[in-house]
């Protein structure tokens, strides 16, 4: 029995095996929104990074200064902020922070970040004070409170909408094997006796 020609020319054209798989859409290497970096507080990183960087770069072009702790103080932090946050913001954007063997990162991230934005606000307010007044150190001042105001408010959004990440929630680990503390102790008496036989 021969097969007509149009249904082997179907046969042909037919795939016998259709995909069957279907991408992952946590496959790429961006993950925002994730469980600790959603899009606005993705976007206040993103200004972060920007603004620390140009703080750093204008600093750079200072190229005399009266009194170079101020100056030097402030090149230390606006680079720290710079590339520390950068690490973060890759970090916690893409999967890479579940390969760092950190489990903490909202406790991390709220730690880093109250502590640069009161070091760059401090370092900023002694820069202004103790500069030599050019447009150039002006300016990246102005970046310096910029950036601090961006810290401090990431800091703002991350409190308010996962609440202080150190306090703890008062629900107890279950113990591996043991009693736990919170399981009611057994008051049903056992009215078997040690010759098997019950009390009446």
């Amino acid at each position: 029995m021969t097969v007509p020609e149009r249904d082997s020319s179907i046969m042909a054209t037919t795939p016998v095996y259709s995909p069957t798989t279907v991408s992952d859409p946590k496959s790429s290497w961006c993950m925002v929104p994730s469980e600790h970096l959603d899009i606005i507080r993705f976007g206040i990183k993103v200004c972060e990074v920007l603004l620390s960087f140009l703080a750093f770069i204008l600093e750079e072009v200072v190229s005399s200064c009266i009194s170079c702790t101020a100056l030097y103080f402030f090149e230390f932090l606006s680079c720290t902020a710079f590339l520390f946050t950068l690490l973060l913001l890759i970090l916690l954007s893409t999967s890479l922070h579940a390969r760092v063997g950190i489990s903490c990162w909202p406790q991390v991230d709220f730690v880093y970040t109250g502590c640069i934005a009161f070091f760059f606000l401090i370092a900023s307010i002694v820069f202004a004070s103790d500069n030599g007044k050019t447009t150039v150190e002006n300016t990246a001042v102005a970046f310096g409170f910029l950036a601090s105001i961006a810290f401090f408010l990431d800091l703002a959004l991350q409190y308010k909408n996962s609440g202080f990440p150190f306090k703890k929630d008062g629900k107890q680990e279950p113990s591996n094997g043991g009693v736990s503390a919170a399981a009611p102790a057994e008051t049903e008496k056992l009215n078997a006796v040690a010759n098997g036989t019950e009390e009446v």
